[in-house]
């Protein structure tokens, strides 16, 4: 059996329709690698959509302003990836005249873009000879030739790609790659796969092994660094203040109430009798204090421990490098999915959502 093209006649007649798979735009196809990186199809679907409409052309998206792209971005997570986008854009309009790069190795120079998406954009837009290894196809390369070596670590991956170019073979590498992906994500899934409907059942080495549930092996990773956030949220006649996040780490460029971090958690009247904070406050006429504490709000590599403290106050307090913002305003600046939530749980004093 030709496993390859075994699978591309099982995706000629299973596979899913999903707007970019029409085009050979590679902007678009770029769009949808980002976007759908840690993201299921059904959220991220409408994100893509509405980031095509916005910024329809790779030099609309060049020239738009950063906050736009973060603020298009909202609720997807993984910041970075709008950033690296936005500055990737700029550099093929500058250097490249608006035009992608055609190869893999060319496209895997641009920020943001790895060997995953190089390999797709070089696929499915120039049809170069090469395997697009995501997390379904290192499922599937590693249930059917039931690989033992940890897929997150170099001898694994090598194995993988080995095999994934195997597998590939003459087949058209387009229609092959689209097709590993399906098949991951509808058959080959994480728990519970379809072994009885697979096309490919009788080549499939875990199958006969047993050892599907075992496939693939990963390395365990180090476990969440536990950080714990203190947010001051300060209102005054329905304004508050916000400040955006500068510093290389999660969330940069967003904006969030002022912050400030420590190394375990704080309660409010310890807070609020620090010198630095005191002296922030000084002057101002507190009416009322409340707190409030939200869930672990976990990252791939972090569990964040949030606290917010909410003064109403007369004035605001003045501090360094806030905007002063209405209520009805924070719509229209990038926040962070936790500053979302804590906003959801605090519909009656402000009108962000």
């Amino acid at each position: 059996m030709n496993i390859g093209k075994t699978l591309i006649h099982w995706y000629e007649q299973y596979q899913r329709e999903l707007p970019w798979r029409t085009t050979k735009n590679p902007y678009l196809i770029w769009v949808s690698e980002i976007i759908m990186q840690q993201t299921r199809i059904q959220q991220g679907l409408p994100y893509y959509l509405k980031f095509v409409t916005d910024f329809p052309t790779i030099e609309a998206l060049a020239s738009a302003p950063q906050d736009k792209v973060l603020l298009n971005w909202q609720g997807l997570g993984y910041y970075s990836r709008a950033r690296n986008m936005h500055e990737t854009a700029q550099i093929i309009v500058k250097n490249h005249n608006g035009i992608f790069p055609s190869s893999y190795h060319e496209l895997l120079k641009l920020k943001g873009i790895g060997p995953y998406t190089a390999a797709a954009i070089a696929s499915f837009c120039f049809n170069e000879r090469i395997p697009a290894i995501d997390g379904n196809v290192n499922r599937v390369i590693s249930r059917i030739y039931d690989i033992e070596l940890p897929i997150n670590k170099g001898p694994g991956q090598k194995m993988v790609r080995d095999f994934s170019i195997q597998t590939l073979g003459k087949n058209d590498p387009c229609t092959f790659n689209q097709a590993m992906m399906d098949f991951g994500a509808l058959i080959c899934t994480p728990t519970n796969p379809l072994c009885k409907n697979c096309p490919i059942s009788l080549e499939c080495k875990s199958l006969k092994n047993n050892t599907i549930t075992l496939r693939p092996v990963k390395e365990k990773q180090a476990p969440p660094k536990a950080r714990y956030f203190t947010y001051l949220v300060v209102n005054h006649k329905g304004s508050t203040l916000l400040m955006q996040r500068q510093h290389n780490d999660i969330w940069k460029g967003l904006y969030e109430f002022p912050m400030w971090e420590f190394d375990s958690p704080m309660v409010a009247e310890e807070f609020l009798q620090l010198p630095k904070i005191m002296k922030l406050l000084k002057g101002c006429r507190i009416s009322s204090i409340s707190e409030n504490r939200l869930p672990i709000h976990k990252l791939s590599h972090q569990n964040i421990y949030s606290q917010f403290i909410q003064l109403t106050t007369e004035p605001l307090p003045k501090i360094s490098n806030t905007l002063e913002v209405k209520a009805d305003e924070l719509k229209n600046y990038a926040l962070p999915k936790l500053i979302i939530n804590f906003l959801h749980h605090q519909k009656k004093e402000f009108s962000r959502i």
